[in-house]
This record gives structure tokens, sequence and C-alpha cells, in this order.
């Protein structure tokens, strides 16, 4: 065979159970259902978990991969999945129904996939939290919630005055 005509096949898989449990896999061979078979292999072999609270993450998180970032906000109940191509496949394989999603930088697919990965491994459960501080589950939920309210209240202060209208902009010059 002549160099430059040999040709191989890539496949990026993704798997979940729909129960907090989703895994990627991506496999290369000379024909697509092998390619395909090597990656959905790798895949269930490197399913994780991701910590889920009624449907949704618990709090904010950026995954990042290369020049990807992946920004990733709990929804409220009922909102749905908002989010495009591959993150929406891993969130719905993962078993969150409401979530909202955005993709910053590349768009390409398997950076994609492993940025919102890397966004879903940080992830942790209030108890993980915990017991990482060394602290009692309800101490560091009850710190978390006085520190969302002190940071409502920095953001807009009560009795600030409204802001004042802005200036209209010039008109554009003729040519």
């Amino acid at each position: 065979m002549k160099g430059g005509r040999r040709f191989s096949f890539s496949a990026l898989v993704v798997v979940g159970d729909g129960k907090e449990r989703v895994g990627f896999g991506l496999g290369k061979a000379g024909e697509v259902p092998d390619a395909i078979r090597k990656a959905s292999d790798q895949a269930k072999k490197n399913m994780v978990k991701i910590p889920t609270v009624e449907g949704t993450i618990p709090y904010d998180v950026v995954g990042r991969y290369g020049a990807c970032s992946v920004v990733m906000n709990p929804a409220q109940k009922g909102k749905g999945i908002i989010a495009g191509g591959a993150v929406r496949v891993i969130t719905e394989l993962a078993g969150v129904r409401d979530i909202v999603c955005k993709v910053h930088g590349t768009k390409n697919a398997g950076s994609v996939v492993r940025a919102t990965i890397d966004g879903l491994l940080q992830l942790q459960t209030i108890e993980e939290y915990a017991s990482r501080k060394g602290v009692d589950p309800t101490t560091a939920q009850l710190k978390r919630n006085t520190k969302e309210k002190k940071n409502l209240a920095a953001a807009k202060p009560a009795g600030a005055p409204a802001p004042a209208a802005a200036k209209p902009a010039k008109p554009a010059p003729k040519r």
C-alpha cells in the first residue's frame, strides 16, 4: 500500500445509566464497528458517579479542557436541560433533569466532552465536603447558606438609589 492511504476511524462514545453514573471513551480502528466497540468498552470502564440534588447539580461549576470551558448552573425543577450538543447528551445520560449550560471556546466534540466531565467531577455532596473539611454536614450547610445570603446582600444593598439613566448614544457620523 502506498504512503498516505492508510485510513483509520475514530469514535467518541458516551455511556450512562441515567442514575448519576456517566463515562466516555475514544476508540480508533481500521473499521467503524471496531472503533465503536473499543470506545464503548473504554467508556464503560471509565464511568464516574455524579452527585445530584433533586434532579440538578448542587452548585455552579466550570469544567475546562484545552481551549474549551463549559459553564454549568443548577436549574429549578421543571426547567429541563438547557444545553447544546455533547453537554446535553452527557447530562441526560448522567440522570440530570434540570440544568443550564454554556460552552465557551472551542466547540470540538472531544474537548466539550472532556470539559463537561471535568466540571461534573468537581461536584461534591454536602457530606463529602463536610468530611473533607472535618466538620458536621449540617454546620457546613448552614455556613454555605449564610455565605449565599451575604453575597446576595452585598450584590444589592438595601435602600440603594436606582441607577441613573444612561446617556443617549451619539449618532454615527454620516459618510
